[in-house]
């Protein structure tokens, strides 16, 4: 097997997220999602192309990375090869190996989908144990209830400028960031994933206070919730239930199998909150990192 690494071109960051959607399945350990690059795509297609890394066994892509961040990789590989010693050996290779082109020297984090090969061959390259993240499911076979009239929710598609205005703004409050501006938006709904993806702005009567995107992998295949928060004026009134409630709705609507969604196990009040919303924690997932 020859295995090659890359960093594509634009071209090849779309052929890499259409292999991402194939290999999702539900009810596996949570692992990149094609919505992952869709949210990042909020930053130009150019730091898109310059984020995502692929390796290529015998000319097909068997692997893709993000590096979300300079020292943060997310990766996962094809379904048929998360056992593969000879790609696990490879990939742990390059990633260790600031040569390579894919993390820098010094911290760094890695994602990789639990009981995956590539995690057992970075431990060996020692990397240690990292933080903890509880991944959680929510079966789309049955109907997702309403969570009331409350909270009413309007799609952003980019129609409506003041939908994208006030989107972004409910990102500013609940994600205490400046980043979050209504160009980051129009970014983000030119790059290949949004087209399978919906935007959702919930209103409280006419103010913004909860917003979320549905990113769907295509029909049958679990989607994924990201990013999802609540205005910091409208919290502690269920609004975050709701929006995600609308959101696993959509993605049913889409033809998602299932809605995905993984955060920070530490973070219990979010983790309460997708469980009140019917979603079912899955086993945790600990990242790899390795110490300046």
């Amino acid at each position: 097997m020859v295995i090659e690494l890359s960093v594509p071109d634009l071209d090849g960051v779309r052929a890499a997220t259409a292999a991402l959607a194939s290999w999702q399945r539900s009810g596996e350990a949570l692992q990149l999602h094609p919505g992952d690059i869709g949210w990042f795509w909020r930053l130009g297609g150019a730091r898109v192309s310059d984020a995502v890394r692929t390796w290529r066994a015998d000319g097909a892509i068997a692997a893709v990375g993000l590096l979300d961040g300079a020292d943060v990789l997310r990766v996962t590989t094809a379904p048929a090869l998360r056992q593969d010693a000879a790609l696990a050996a490879a990939m742990a290779e390059d990633i260790s190996l600031p040569e390579r082109g894919v993390l820098p020297a010094g911290a760094a984090n890695v994602e990789v989908p639990s009981g995956a090969r590539l995690d057992a061959a970075l431990a060996d390259a020692g990397w240690k144990v990292g933080e903890g993240w509880t991944p959680l499911e929510r079966d789309l076979a049955a109907p997702v209830e309403p969570a009331g009239a409350r909270l009413r929710i309007v799609v952003v598609d980019g129609s409506d400028a003041g939908l994208v205005t006030a989107w972004a703004a409910v990102q500013r409050s609940a994600f205490d960031t400046a980043a979050a501006v209504d160009e980051r938006w129009y970014a983000m709904a030119e790059g290949a994933p949004f087209a399978d993806a919906r935007c959702l702005l919930g209103l409280d009567g006419d103010e913004p206070a909860a917003g979320i995107i549905a990113w769907s992998a295509g029909e049958g295949r679990p989607g994924i919730l990201e990013p999802m928060g609540v205005h910091a004026e409208h919290r502690g009134r269920g609004h975050a239930r709701a929006i995600t409630l609308a959101a696993a709705a959509a993605l049913r609507e889409l033809g998602a199998s299932s809605a995905q969604v993984c955060t920070e196990s530490e973070r219990t009040a979010a983790v309460a909150t997708y469980r009140s919303a019917g979603f079912a924690a899955m086993p945790e997932r600990f990242d790899r990192t390795r110490a300046a």
